[in-house]
Formats: C-alpha cells, sequence, structure tokens
C-alpha cells in the first residue's frame, strides 16, 4: 500500500519506519520549518529504530512538498500535536481524492473534526474517510535526526473511530497488517476523551514547575515527578473525564486501568502506578514551562474537556483549575484563545444524543 505519513516528529518517524518496514511504500512530509529530521531522512534514504521496534527501513520520500508527499497516496497519517492538525488539513485541502483515507493520531481532542474543517470537509462526507486515535501507537523519542528509540509499541488498548463511525471497521482491517491491537470506539468523542494526556501532562508540570525552571528538567518526569499528592490531582482530573463520558454515554476507563490495558503500567493507581510504570521508564522532563505538556495538553485538551463538560451540564472544577493555574503562570489565557473548543470543532450546537452518536 502506498502511505503518506504528514509530520516527521518523534511519532510520525515511529510510524513511517513501521510501515515501511511492514513492506508498505511510505513518503514522509513536514513543514519546511522543520527541516532537520526530514534531511536527515532523506539523505540516508531511511529510518533507524531501536527498541521495542528496531532495524532499518527505507522510506520512498522525505521532504517539504506535499504533492510529491501525497503522490498516489491510499492512506495518509496525520501525526503530531494538536497545533499540527489544523496546518496539516489546510496543506491538503483540495488535493485530497474520493477513496483515500486518512487517520488523525492520536486525536488530541477532536482530531478528525478539526481536520475536515481544515481540509475543506463536510463533517458527513465520507468521499474522503476520515479517523482518529484515540492516543499514539508508540511511546517514542528521536535520538537524531533520522532515528527513533520506541520504549513501546501499544499492544492493546488504543482505540480508533472513523467521522462518520460506519467506516470504523473498514479502517480497521485496512491497518491491521501494522496494528492489529487497534479497537473500535463507538464515536470519535470516545476517542477523543480516552485521551488522557491533558489530564496527566498539565498536572505533572504544574505541581514540578520551580523544579523544572531550576534545573532545567534535569529529572525524570514521571518516576521522580508524579508523587502521591500529585497523583491525587490526576485522579481529580480523571474523574471528571470519565463523567463527561458518562453523560454521553461513553464508556472511558480510568488513566491507570487503560495504562494497564496499554502494557504501560503495572499497577492500577495514580501513584506509583506512574512511578513504576515501565513504559515510562527513563522518560525526562522538559526543559522548560514553555512546551506542548501545557501549550496542547492545557490549550488543546483541558479547554475543550471543560467546553465539553459545560455544554451536556457535566461541572469539571478540577480542570476549570488548572486551565487558570496554567494560564497565570503562563501569562496567557488558554480559555480565551479558545483553540479548540465545541464552537471552533462546529459541534456546539448539538444535543447530548447527537453528541453520542458522532
Amino acid at each position: 500500500m502506498r502511505i503518506s505519513v504528514l509530520g516527521a516528529g518523534a511519532g510520525g518517524t515511529a510510524v513511517a519506519f513501521d510501515c515501511a518496514a511492514h513492506g508498505h511504500e511510505v513518503r514522509l512530509f513536514d513543514f519546511a520549518a522543520f527541516p532537520d529530521n526530514i534531511a536527515a531522512i532523506a539523505s540516508r534514504g531511511g529510518i533507524e529504530a531501536e527498541g521495542d521496534i528496531a532495524g532499518y527501513a527505507d522510506i520512498a520520500y522525505s521532504g517539504h512538498d506535499i504533492d510529491a508527499a501525497l503522490q498516489d497516496a491510499e492512506l495518509i497519517y496525520v501525526v503530531g500535536p494538536a497545533y499540527s492538525t489544523e496546518p496539516f488539513g489546510e496543506a491538503v485541502a483540495g488535493k485530497l481524492r474520493e477513496g483515500q483515507t486518512v487517520i488523525v493520531t492520536p486525536s488530541s481532542c477532536g482530531g478528525a473534526l478539526a481536520f475536515k474543517r481544515a481540509a475543506g470537509l463536510d463533517v458527513d462526507d465520507d468521499a474522503i474517510r476520515v479517523a482518529e486515535t484515540s492516543t499514539l501507537h508508540y511511546a517514542v523519542r528521536l535520538t537524531e535526526p533520522g532515528k527513533v528509540r520506541v520504549f513501546l509499541k501499544l499492544k492493546a488498548g488504543n482505540l480508533l473511530a472513523a467521522l462518520p463511525n460506519a467506516h470504523t471497521q473498514d479502517i480497521l482491517q485496512l491497518i491491521a497488517d501494522v496494528y492489529p491491537s487497534m479497537e473500535p470506539a463507538s464515536s470519535v468523542l470516545q476517542t477523543s476523551l480516552q485521551n488522557a494526556n491533558p489530564i496527566i501532562h498539565p498536572a505533572v508540570t504544574l505541581s514540578n514547575a520551580a523544579r523544572i525552571e531550576m534545573t532545567g528538567g534535569d529529572f525524570l518526569f514521571y518516576e521522580e515527578g508524579v508523587s502521591d499528592s500529585v497523583g491525587r490531582l490526576i485522579e481529580a482530573l480523571d474523574v471528571e473525564r470519565i463523567a463527561i463520558g458518562r453523560k454521553l454515554g461513553i464508556t472511558i476507563l480510568p488513566d491507570p486501568a487503560m495504562g494497564m490495558r496499554q502494557g504501560y503500567m503495572l499497577e492500577n493507581n495514580y501513584g506509583s502506578g506512574y512511578r513504576k510504570a515501565p513504559g515510562f521508564l527513563g522518560i525526562g522532563a522538559q526543559q522548560q514551562l514553555d512546551h506542548r505538556y501545557l501549550h496542547e495538553d492545557v490549550g488543546y485538551g483541558l479547554v475543550f474537556m471543560s467546553g465539553l463538560g459545560r455544554q451536556v451540564g457535566v461541572e469539571t472544577p478540577g480542570m476549570d483549575a488548572v486551565i487558570e493555574v496554567a494560564s497565570i503562570v503562563m501569562a496567557r489565557s488558554y480559555r480565551e484563545e479558545a483553540l479548540r473548543t465545541p464552537e471552533t470543532l462546529g459541534i456546539a450546537q448539538r444535543s447530548v444524543a447527537e453528541l453520542g452518536s458522532l
């Protein structure tokens, strides 16, 4: 199969490697503002990986030409932080053709909806099938341009939903050779809400703000950054996330339970469960607070979840507090910026029943 991967960060590089290693022809794209990894892969002709998946895989194209990257693509992965989804959608607007499949991974709260709007596609249009996953398939870091270390490839617990949902099973079959453990979700709101990054990253970051600033992030984010009290904050946010899902008729698993299914965690609790999690061992903290753990996970994640909670009548005092504290710390208003909300995604006027059937 001819596969295009849009996004050459750690996640996109891992997706490109894994698909190519399974025998697919892969073409990799990123914007010219991010040249290093693209150039290294183009020069080498492929990607090196170590860890849970390892080896070398040839890449047919690595560059900044979106038309070259999309050439004859049957499947297109959009891989990156939440703030990359709309730019990638805008980059392919008018260039997609009937019968293609697009997968936004991870959703990062409303990824498929955001991509469709940016690409000029109607929410209910299924001429081009668009889906999203609840999380990235890997715990992964770039070790140097053209090389990734994969700490873990998920064996279970990654959900996929198409928009409209009628195409979910067909898309799961399409990607089953590379991702046989993917599971169907009831809707894109289930994949969006099951993403726990907005629950974890801001809580740990804000609780360790002084340490990050004073040491440049010289500590292990999970092993040393999640005390039992920090775990209680994560749990409080998780309870609110689960309540929003329940109001929508959607089952959202507590994050430690999902982490155990995915292979990240061994203990079903919010403290030592993260500290001792095999999937998080050795992952260092960010070097500064100006980082996606706040900008993405608050601005696109918690703001969306809090707004969805208000829309369906679920109070979110913990989320609201974290949004407010993050805004004060970063000297900006994530709420007023409204980077991703039910309004920006075009679903603010939908009833609970209509939201549950997306």
